[in-house]
């Protein structure tokens, strides 16, 4: 077999491929370029996938293109003359029917948005991946393109239902937060933060041996918290208790993740101190009862 066909080594193909194909990709996005023509815009593979969903969400807020025209250009189709019209804007496929004025075909939206995600499947007709200008058999073929419930189109235009719903992305719903909850957090951050640069400074330790609220020594950590909201009424109002109990900002993690950080800042200040000078460390050294050597 090896006289008649020659071995091809795929994954040095694949990966070229890959190489090429990324750098082609636009990665920064200018919503000022995105054209509202559908024959004048870019594939959406043409787009880096960070910012496809961008570009997907502005043409969904657009709309699609629907162009009024008196009268459209005419083709003639089957020896007489077709040409668009605009009363298939007005129907079922309403919501994701667009036609072009540089090429007098028609679109997709939903389909040119996502059909790059269902490539692997097949298309099964004719403008799913390109345009379409059989004006004498129009409703027809929007059925045929339209297809079965589990069609590509009916794919295409559920997800782009679903990212049109924006109240169901996370980033929205961490932007309903008023500006109240924002402020509160950041009183509770740094009130927390506050506390344990002050037994940090003091070489005191933070944990109680009992920190429930029965408890009448809860440790210094606790304390001391307790005790700065209550000389500040409005930290006091945000802190422990009053807090959202799964954002009170006071549990042991949230206590390492802050010394933490202290630790990282007193270190660059010693450094930044240092100017590039030497240095030297003292070691002190003594056994244990196992008579193993520990440094301090």
């Amino acid at each position: 077999m090896d006289n008649f066909f020659k071995k091809v080594n795929y994954s040095q193909s694949s990966s070229s491929n890959v190489n090429v194909n990324r750098s082609c990709l636009i990665t920064n996005l200018d919503l000022g370029s995105l054209k509202a023509d559908t024959g004048e815009r870019r594939p959406i593979s043409d787009y880096d996938p960070r910012i496809r969903d961008e570009v997907r969400i502005f043409y969904i807020e657009k709309g699609p293109c629907q162009p009024i025209l008196k009268p459209y250009p005419s083709s003639e189709i089957g020896g007489r003359m077709c040409q668009f019209a605009s009363s298939w804007f007005k129907v079922s496929h309403s919501t994701w029917l667009e036609y072009s004025v540089e090429k007098d075909v028609e679109y997709c939206l939903c389909c040119y948005l996502f059909k790059n995600e269902f490539v692997h499947e097949t298309m099964g007709d004719f403008y799913a991946s390109k345009d379409f200008r059989g004006w004498n058999k129009a409703l027809e073929r929007f059925r045929l393109h339209v297809g079965k419930v589990n069609s590509v189109h009916h794919k295409c235009y559920n997800k782009m239902l679903d990212l049109s719903n924006c109240r169901q992305s996370i980033q929205v719903v961490l932007d309903k937060h008023s500006e109240k909850s924002k402020n509160e957090y950041r009183m509770r951050l740094e009130a927390s933060i506050n506390v344990a640069r002050l037994l940090l400074y003091y070489e005191l330790p933070f944990r109680g041996h009992d920190e429930s609220e029965s408890s009448s020594n809860q440790g210094y950590f606790l304390g001391f918290l307790r005790w700065h909201g209550d000389n500040h009424p409005d930290v006091g109002k945000v802190i422990l208790e009053k807090a959202p109990q799964n954002d009170t900002l006071t549990c042991p993690m949230i206590q390492k993740v802050i010394v933490n950080a202290c630790a990282k800042e007193t270190l660059k200040v010693i450094i930044a101190d240092l100017n590039g000078d030497y240095f030297g460390i003292l070691v002190d050294e003594s056994k244990d009862i196992l008579t193993a050597n520990q440094q301090a």
